[in-house]
């Protein structure tokens, strides 16, 4: 399985980045899974930022990013977007892309779960 994660770099405080993540290689026994956005910053935990369900329908967003970003899905369904707008210095970090597996077309998954990681993708953002 692989999680292309793309799309980080530098940018100023209220500017914009979007970050996409593409997933391939599941095997057959996985038909669905959810996706989600995590951060990281050294020395802190990594976080759920966002998640969205397989059929994208569902979402789910950190109250540290509610209003400010925004997950969505390609129509393959397996390619996994994350708008970042008005983006503050405190969103800097590493973002990873995960994926869960599911029966469920509009499950969301808060904690864990996340069977499936990119190799991140940094985003700066100066003051």
């Amino acid at each position: 399985v692989q999680l292309q994660a793309s799309g980080g770099g530098l940018v100023q405080a209220g500017g914009s980045l979007r970050l996409a993540c593409a997933a391939s290689g599941f095997p057959t026994s996985i038909s669905r899974y959810g996706m989600g956005w995590f951060r990281q910053v050294p020395g802190k935990e990594r976080d759920l930022v966002a998640a969205i369900s397989w059929s994208g329908t569902d979402t789910y967003y950190s109250d540290s990013v509610k209003g400010r970003f925004t997950i969505s899905k390609g129509n393959l369904r397996n390619t996994v977007y994350l708008q970042m707008n008005l983006l503050k210095p405190e969103d800097t970090a590493v973002y990873y892309c995960a994926a869960h597996p599911t029966i469920h077309p509009t499950t969301v998954v808060r904690g864990p779960g996340y069977d499936y990681w990119g190799q991140g993708t940094l985003v700066t953002v100066s003051s």
